[in-house]
């Protein structure tokens, strides 16, 4: 397919840039794959649609606060640093990318903080905006790990025009998150409460955790027209043999299972057996999901309303339908649906 057929009108007006009030009170559209018949519920009417023994896939990464303000020594220039992982935890290299990036150079010196809590130095160019720094901290982990909490901000899309809140600090992260190593939250799951989660329970449905740590890749923009020639970035995902049971149970006996956000859906789908069962893994994908595309383990997905001609909304439409996805798409602007990562949410079936 070509990318040219994922374009749709998207008013700016209805890219999301609050959280609804309450979790579970966002709009939900419910999508049925067969028919293409759409209904409109709110979030909590999940519930309704899910009974004893099904399973929901939940993707437990953590979201860390990636972007920092540090000045340029001599100069004092602000520069903005977005950390997107992890190197070398001895060394604390780390894979950043800086903005402006014309202004830094291998060699030169950051300082963030009013007391320069941490400095780092610009080691290696990667891309036009990626830098390799070092932090230069003798401290221990824990004491670095909490000056990057101090001094860092919620990592907030860019389309969000407004400055990161402390309530950003709990809202742009899920309620189960546990693993940290996410630039951008899975942002499916952040629609679920603790009481909707405990109602679910209460109905027999299993969860299993898997862990993909959403890099900003995810969101790169797609700069060829045809599908199969575009390249994702790698993104470590775990999945463990408990959560790999609690699945396969619910394949074998033919329940519903669920994967909550596309990052769910690409960590299980990164990891098939030969019989189509999914297997425990530690490993990092790259795998990008386009129509015509046979999953394998999940029958069922939540997902949120993703922007034209993104990876995300590719592989919703491979996995209910090109033309059932773009009518849905094409309703959910007419009725004013909420989109990106804090708009509403869309449960296919």
């Amino acid at each position: 397919m070509k990318l040219s057929q994922f374009k749709f009108n998207l008013p700016e007006s209805l890219l999301a840039s609050e959280p609804s009030e309450q979790r579970d009170e966002s709009r939900l559209m419910v999508l049925h794959r067969d028919s293409g018949k759409i209904e409109h519920k709110i979030f909590k009417d999940v519930l309704d649609y899910f009974d004893d023994q099904d399973v929901m896939i939940l993707n437990n990464t953590k979201v860390f606060p990636a972007r920092m303000y540090g000045n340029k020594e001599k100069t004092g220039a602000t520069i903005e640093v977005f950390l997107l992982r992890e190197l070398n935890k001895e060394l604390r290299l780390w894979d950043v990318l800086v903005d402006p990036a014309r202004k830094i150079r291998v060699g030169n010196k950051l300082y963030f903080g009013d007391d320069d809590l941490l400095v780092a130095e610009v080691v290696d160019n990667t891309t036009s905006r990626g830098r390799t720094i070092r932090f230069l901290f003798d401290g221990t982990d824990d004491e670095f790990r909490r000056n990057i909490e101090i001094l860092g901000e919620t990592p907030l899309p860019k389309y969000i025009k407004r400055k990161a809140t402390p309530e950003d600090k709990f809202r742009y992260q899920t309620i189960y998150a546990k693993n940290e190593g996410a630039v951008a939250a899975p942002t499916a799951g952040l629609h679920f409460s603790r009481e909707l989660m405990k109602r679910l329970e209460l109905k027999g449905v299993n969860f299993a955790e898997v862990t993909l740590h959403v890099g900003l890749g995810t969101f790169r923009t797609v700069e060829v027209e045809d599908l199969t020639k575009h390249k994702m970035d790698s993104e470590q995902f775990i999945i463990t043999d408990e959560a790999a049971r609690v699945v396969n149970k619910g394949i074998d006996a033919k329940r519903r299972v669920c994967a909550v956000g596309t990052t769910s859906m690409r960590a299980i789908e990164s990891s098939v057996s030969a019989d189509r069962h999914l297997k425990a893994a530690n490993d990092w994908t790259s795998k990008f999901i386009y129509p015509p595309y046979d999953f394998s383990i999940a029958n069922s997905m939540i997902t949120n309303f993703h922007t034209p001609e993104s990876t995300l909304l590719v592989m919703i439409a491979a996995f209910a339908g090109y033309e059932h996805v773009m009518n849905a798409y094409e309703v959910a602007v007419k009725e004013k649906y909420r989109f990106y990562s804090y708009g509403d949410a869309m449960l296919i079936i």
